[in-house]
């Protein structure tokens, strides 16, 4: 939901604010295609607020598609459905189950709306999966003069607007392929960073692996899931200890804002509590994680092959700003999205996180700073510095990317300043 208070809006991380002079909640396509129609000044579409950086941002006129959610048509035989672009992941999934269907992928957060999850190159994890964008086979977009835009994989455009920053357009519906419906076991265990390191592709021989690197600290909690016909389900107990987790974690960070050299004992308190853990159930029961503690981040994208290195060099950088939060380690597939951080290349995203409450733009700066050595793109809804002049070296089509957006909203209708920069506009 919009996080609105006394007429300014706010993201989650309470990094970006505005104060729009009109803010609409459209609940169909008509009235979406009305707001468009009239919007005066930068028009921008907020969904959870889950980017970091001012992707969303509009002191003119910010949109909502709260209102404007769920499955518009549904084929289980063809393994696709058609859904309105405010879904967040938590609803479409718990619909999709009642199909007996599911994403064949996602991350750990459930709460962005499907047209911000895929709009932002959003991805989970696994050698064989791209971002979530991928799984998308056609869009339908409101243009800036209120055209409706339907485009799919005939059109050369549909590349385009996998992922588009919502440059080209307010996606109205999406249509994705979906799976049936599997079911996963998730095991977490602690691990030394450098066993995980050196036996990166037999992780990889997972389903879906990750790793969280928790600074000052020897350890990783690695995570794994694996498809299963096992019985099981994620009970009222696990959601009570994650909630506990949550609020010790909070408290942490809290005494590490307060104290900042404590930060390397703090760590440790923390992983020596780590123990193996197990749950079966439900895809879409096992992908969320409860997400309590707020945080800033920012992520990029590597190749895969220089993925230890760049975790390597990053060591040094986040403990000098004795950060408390894990670093992130997940693996994407490549994929032919023009402005997908994936495009071209098997990738590794690596996040760096830091407390909400804590500064966070010199963590960013020398974060960055390892990434640029290894040709790192930004994850677009993770902070990052990045203008055109940066970005057009690193992606392939770049040049062609533009291009559709003049074509699609010449007179810049949904670019922000921040927005602006990204492209050179």
């Amino acid at each position: 939901m919009l996080h609105l208070t006394d007429g300014i809006w706010e993201n989650w991380s309470g990094s970006v604010s505005a104060r729009p002079t009109h803010v609409h909640y459209p609940e169909t396509e008509s009235e979406l295609r009305t707001v468009v129609e009239n919007a005066e000044g930068t028009l921008r579409v907020a969904g959870a607020g889950h980017s970091f950086p001012p992707v969303a941002k509009s002191e003119a006129t910010l949109v909502s598609l709260e209102r404007y959610t769920g499955i518009v048509d549904a084929d289980p035989g063809a393994r696709q459905v058609t859904v309105r672009a405010g879904t967040p992941l938590w609803q479409l999934t718990e619909t999709l189950a009642e199909y007996g269907l599911m994403l064949e992928n996602m991350g750990d957060i459930d709460a962005q709306s499907i047209a911000g999850a895929l709009s932002t190159g959003t991805h989970g994890t696994g050698t064989d999966f791209g971002v979530m964008a991928t799984q998308a086979a056609g869009v339908r977009l409101i243009t800036a003069d209120g055209y409706v835009l339907d485009l799919d994989g005939d059109d050369d455009r549909f590349p385009h607007a996998q992922v588009s920053l919502g440059t080209l357009g307010v996606l109205s519906t999406v249509t994705l392929d979906v799976v049936d419906g599997y079911r996963l076991r998730e095991r977490k265990r602690p691990v030394d960073i450098e066993d995980v390191l050196a036996n990166l592709e037999a992780y990889r021989e997972f389903r879906n692996f990750e790793f969280w690197w928790f600074p000052h600290t020897d350890t990783a909690l690695v995570k794994t899931l694996e498809e299963t016909d096992a019985a099981g389900e994620p009970g009222r107990l696990d959601a009570i200890e994650e909630r506990i987790e949550n609020l010790a974690w909070e408290g942490i960070n809290r005494i590490g804002r307060r104290l900042p050299r404590a930060a390397p004992m703090l760590n440790c308190i923390t992983t020596g509590t780590f123990a193996d853990s197990e749950r079966v159930g439900p895809a879409k029961d096992i992908y969320p994680t409860t997400r309590d503690v707020r945080f800033n981040e920012t992520e990029y994208g590597v190749p895969r092959e220089d993925a230890a290195d760049t975790l390597q060099e990053l060591r040094d950088v986040v403990e000098s700003h004795d950060v408390l939060f894990p670093v992130e380690f997940r693996d994407v597939a490549g994929d032919s999205i023009p402005l997908s951080p994936a495009t071209g290349r098997d990738s590794t995203f690596i996040a760096v996180h830091a407390y909400h409450r804590r500064p966070y733009e010199s963590l960013v700066a020398g974060a960055e700073a390892v990434f640029d050595r290894f040709e790192g793109r930004p994850h677009w809804g993770k902070h990052h510095t990045k203008t055109a002049a940066d970005l057009e070296s690193l992606y392939p089509e770049w040049e062609s990317f533009l291009d559709v957006r003049a074509e699609l909203d010449p007179e810049g209708l949904f670019l922000n300043d921040h927005l602006r920069g990204v492209f050179g506009v």
